[in-house]
């Protein structure tokens, strides 16, 4: 056993580096967002970062479970934008979980099966949890609040009280008053997109102001919000005041095509649209030739082919009278230049969705090859605007005049510009904007929300908790390595405990707790559970005063649904991942021979 002792502790390399990176999401829980440096001690280049993810993007990291870890964050990240720090943390707490029962020696089969027993049982617990975006502001008023039960009583008392001088009054017959009522119906408030942002600002109150703006420029209906038809505009050399949200779409161009741009004002122009870079060695995906490999002749003959294919694509352009070209990729130098001489804008680096956005709306059609544009293609209703010109602020980069390119009929295309002094602060704000950006989208996707604040976390602690005496009590005769029941109760106390941490971390992050005084807080909190959680005590417990004074009294917390769940998933699967890969570099076994020895063992 000595030997197994050994094992456990020191050679699960990979849960104890899950455990070690997990540490770095440490202070990017919760509702203080604080800023870090790293530096590249070869380049002495830095990089200020304000997340979890960036942190990884920043960090050199060796090894199979590093990168393992980063390309799951990432792989997140690039679809959720919000929670990549949860799930890191989450899945360090699940690995020292595991670990600590690979030290108890519980086999690994069974901590793996003990462990998805709790992600179902944590799961079925926060589906209870839901709450609907349509009841959002009735049920986060009484969620639990008991004035609300206390006035509801007097409100009924004194109805009937009303009631009773009623009948008393001359002015109705007795069978007339026999059913009347004044009892007041209750006010439905409806929930509005803002309500929803609201709750789901975590820290990040000004972006989420930004996002707001944007759905109501958007559309007019509640409860409408379109992410994929926002865009983003950085803007360096100002102050956050600048920050605003605009229709259309703003971009930065070069000052030649500023010259093109200033010649479209207030003109309606037609636009041809192309998804790929313009250049004569341009493939689609799935028709790119093998890298090096060339024949003579196309070798001898290629500057020839360059000039013909340039004369094509502006004769091309010309005899469509295309005034704006908008491509996802780059355009040729030279071709640029012949543009130019023929009044031609072009933008390049346009993200897929707006291309797509612009279709819609002008009745352009996106190719791919300029070579494939005819008169069915060309789109109209697009008008060019000159926005800001900042060529004297702008340093090292020719690109300090901004256009606003919109349609005249409305698309809903919507641009946030986001400025800072600091020039490594826009990575951030941009983060920060995309966050709330895609918790609301999440939200509308869903049609519902969980109670933030470690509510949902709290529920769940209690509901494993009880689980895991519910295992212990009925099996006290049976002995302990015999019986799977032992295993699994241990296991759902650690899955527990590392919610705990999970709650306790953010509210040391509030700077108003010790990790002692806020493990303390969470035991008592839990010991008083009976079936309901204080949302109101968790908010005030896991946010900074200045917000529970601001935002706590307007509304409650609140997390995605989806965007937890996948967070929740994601942690558990790498850490069984990274326990089974650990155990089969050890031992040079599979998982069925690894259950067939434990088998063995017991």
């Amino acid at each position: 056993m000595a030997a197994s002792t050994v094992l456990n502790q020191r050679q699960h390399v990979g849960l104890q580096t899950l455990s070690a990176l997990s540490d770095i999401t440490t202070q990017f829980l919760g509702p203080t967002k604080t800023f870090k440096i790293i530096q590249d001690d070869a380049t002495s280049e830095s990089a200020l970062v304000s997340s979890c993810y960036r942190v990884l993007e920043n960090l050199e990291l060796t090894g199979a479970v590093s990168q393992l870890v980063y390309e799951t964050v990432e792989a997140h990240h690039k679809i959720y934008k919000t929670g990549s720090g949860c799930l890191l943390f989450m899945a360090g707490a699940w690995s020292r979980a595991a670990l600590e029962c690979l030290h108890r020696e519980i086999p690994i089969a069974h901590i793996i099966s003990a462990m998805s027993e709790g992600m179902t049982l944590c799961l079925s617990t926060f589906m209870q949890c839901v709450i609907p975006n349509k009841e959002l502001y009735t049920k986060l008023k009484s969620q639990p609040n008991k004035s609300t039960v206390k006035d509801s009583a007097n409100q009924q008392l004194s109805s009937n009280k009303t009631q009773r001088k009623l009948k008393l009054s001359r002015h109705f017959q007795e069978p007339e008053f026999e059913n009347i009522s004044i009892t007041p119906k209750p006010k439905i408030e409806k929930t509005k997109i803002s309500d929803i942002g609201r709750t789901l600002s975590h820290g990040y109150s000004e972006a989420m102001d930004l996002v707001v703006k944007a759905s109501q420029i958007q559309y007019k209906e509640d409860l409408t919000f379109d992410v994929d038809k926002i865009s983003i505009c950085l803007l360096p050399c100002f102050a956050e005041t600048h920050n605003c949200v605009l229709p259309g779409c703003i971009v930065p161009v070069c000052p030649e095509q500023a010259i093109i741009a200033r010649n479209f004002k207030k003109q309606d122009l037609k636009v041809a649209l192309i998804d790929g870079h313009l250049t004569s060695t341009f493939r689609h995906l799935g028709y790119n030739k093998a890298k090096r490999l060339q024949r003579v002749s196309e070798y001898s003959s290629s500057d020839g082919h360059q000039e013909e294919w340039l004369e094509c694509i502006v004769r091309l352009l010309l005899n469509l009278e295309v005034n704006v070209l908008l491509i996802s990729g780059v355009a040729d130098e030279k071709l640029k230049d012949h543009f130019w001489k023929h009044n031609i804008l072009v933008v390049e680096k346009m993200r897929l969705s707006v291309l797509k956005t612009f279709a819609l709306s002008t009745g352009a059609i996106l190719v791919s090859y300029a070579t494939q544009l005819n008169s069915r293609c060309i789109g109209t209703g697009i008008t060019v605007n000159l926005w800001k010109d900042l060529s004297n602020f702008a340093n090292k980069s020719n690109y300090g005049t901004y256009l606003n390119i919109s349609t005249i009929e409305k698309s809903g295309l919507v641009t946030v510009v986001l400025s800072s002094w600091v020039q490594g602060k826009l990575q951030s704000e941009e983060d920060a904007f995309l966050a709330c950006a895609y918790r609301l989208h999440w939200a509308l996707k869903d049609k519902s929300l969980l109670p933030g604040a470690g509510v949902t976390e709290m529920y769940c602690i209690s509901e494993l908790q009880k689980q895991a005496q519910l295992y212990a009590s009925s099996h006290k005769t049976v002995p302990p390595r015999t019986a799977a029941g032992p295993y699994t109760g241990v296991v759902l106390q650690l899955m527990a405990d590392g919610f705990i941490d999970f709650v306790t971390t953010v509210m040391v992050n509030t700077g108003k707790y010790s990790k002692v005084e806020a493990r303390t807080v969470v035991v008592e909190q839990l010991h008083g559970l009976d079936g309901s959680v204080n949302s109101a005590k968790m908010a005030q417990m896991c946010l900074k005063d200045d917000e529970v004074d601001s935002d706590c009294n307007k509304s409650a917390i609140c997390d995605n649904l989806t965007v937890k769940q996948e967070v929740w998933r994601k942690a558990l699967d790498l850490v069984f991942l990274v326990l089974q890969t650990d155990a089969e570099v050890i031992t040079g076994l599979d998982q069925k021979q690894l259950e067939q020895r434990d088998l063995m063992i017991l």
